[in-house]
């Protein structure tokens, strides 16, 4: 099988060139490996030039490949849109990445290697499962799902003048808006200050007080009929109140103040388990079934609110705040609810605070004069809605099994 070793020296602290140089060529070495090429990249774009380039120089386009990828969730992110965009009408061949997390938070190596209780996930030992992985006698490979998130222009244009492209973002663990996209904005201010996680809570509370408007329609998944939410008295997802057979499309109305989907992953820091259930997407045959597990938080569920105000949005920052902190606690943010005084309490039978939604897509519409509402994030990529525009997210599956990427585990 071919084999391209390729790294991000610049990803997460920069560690990336010394991980490669000391641990991971001579372990290839050791097992007696040798890859086809092996490169560093040198700029924004660069991983999709030199993975297309290898794929380019091999005689069989349908053969699958292995990809030994020493990156954060950007730098995948960059190589699956690069290898989307080619000028080809040729389907990719199946793309096996053995992933070395060189980021910042590696949200999906984590979530495919979750860290146990006390492990410790800057040792060279738990960076190099995937590469051990694809090392084995038997190596297995996980096929990715993605997340494709289309932004549309308003419908009405110049007189004359036809409506430009869409917008087309793939993500391989998170689309969002609201809070956490304003979050992603704001910290890259931050990566040369601060290259660290804490740079994330930093512009979180600089945000934590941001409602925005916006429209929502949630769209079901393939093989489920309806749009489901988590019960947590029943510890399982069921069909959304809104949602049925017949008219299975659910519409919603803000204000928002978190909306987060991800895909492939639980978690997006070791410990940050937004989205709990995000491993075991299964179809009824037993497949994993192309899904978004979308996380909402709208402040008027709250039984204390009673309209928008600077006051009222401070106060419920406390409650934000405490939603996102539970999510360090083993994804316990999905079982809180409100009392009847708009308390945050473990149990009862009042609303919950997080709507936990597992969809097959969202389409959001931001209101004209809220600007931060129109911020897109994939996977750390910002996309800035046009007025009048509107942002769709689908959820994929690779077309079949010599298709699409995949991660050895």
């Amino acid at each position: 099988m071919p084999l391209l070793v390729v790294y991000n020296p610049v990803s997460g602290d920069s560690s990336g060139r010394a991980l490669f140089k000391d641990h991971v060529i001579p372990l290839l070495k050791q097992k007696n490996v040798t890859p086809d090429h092996v490169e560093e990249t040198t700029g924004p774009g660069h991983v999709g030039t030199l993975v297309a380039d290898f794929l380019a120089s091999l005689p069989d386009s349908t053969q699958t490949v292995s990809v030994v990828l020493g990156s954060g969730d950007g730098t995948l992110h960059e190589l699956i849109n690069a290898l989307n965009n080619l000028p080809s009408s040729k389907p990719l061949p199946r793309i096996n990445l053995a992933l070395v997390p060189c980021g910042t938070a590696n949200a999906l190596y984590v979530s495919l290697f979750p860290p146990t209780e006390d492990e410790d996930t800057v040792t060279v030992e738990y960076k190099l499962q995937s590469v051990n992985a694809f090392l084995s006698p038997d190596p297995r490979a996980v096929p990715l799902n993605l997340a494709v998130t289309v932004l549309s222009a308003a419908p009405v244009r110049t007189p004359g003048l036809p409506p430009g492209p869409p917008q087309v973002s793939i993500s391989a663990v998170v689309a969002s808006t609201a809070l956490h996209a304003s979050i992603l904005h704001d910290s890259e201010a931050l990566r040369a200050s601060d290259p660290s996680m804490g740079r994330f809570k930093t512009a979180a509370m600089q945000n934590i007080t941001r409602w925005y408007g916006a429209s929502v329609k949630l769209f079901p998944r393939e093989g489920a009929g309806v749009v489901e939410v988590f019960d947590p008295a029943a510890q399982a997802f069921v069909p959304h109140e809104g949602s049925t057979e017949d008219e299975p499309i659910v519409d919603l109305s803000g204000p928002f103040a978190y909306f987060l989907s991800t895909v492939n992953v639980d978690r997006l820091e070791p410990k940050f388990r937004i989205s709990p259930r995000g491993r075991d997407v299964l179809a009824p045959e037993g497949r994993r079934s192309a899904a978004l597990d979308l996380v909402m938080v709208r402040p008027w569920r709250d039984p204390s609110y009673e309209m928008d105000s600077e006051e009222a949005r401070a106060s419920f920052a406390e409650k934000a705040a405490a939603v996102l902190g539970a999510a360090y606690q083993d994804g316990a943010h999905v079982n809180l609810r409100y009392d009847e005084s708009g308390k945050i309490v473990a149990d009862g039978t009042g609303p919950t605070v997080v709507e936990y939604i597992r969809c097959g897509g969202w389409e959001w519409e931001p209101d004209d004069i809220d600007p931060r509402a129109h911020f897109v994030c994939a996977d750390g990529e910002i996309l800035t809605i046009p007025n009048g525009g509107k942002a769709r997210c689908t959820a994929a599956t690779p077309m079949s099994d010599t298709t699409g990427f995949a991660i050895y585990v």
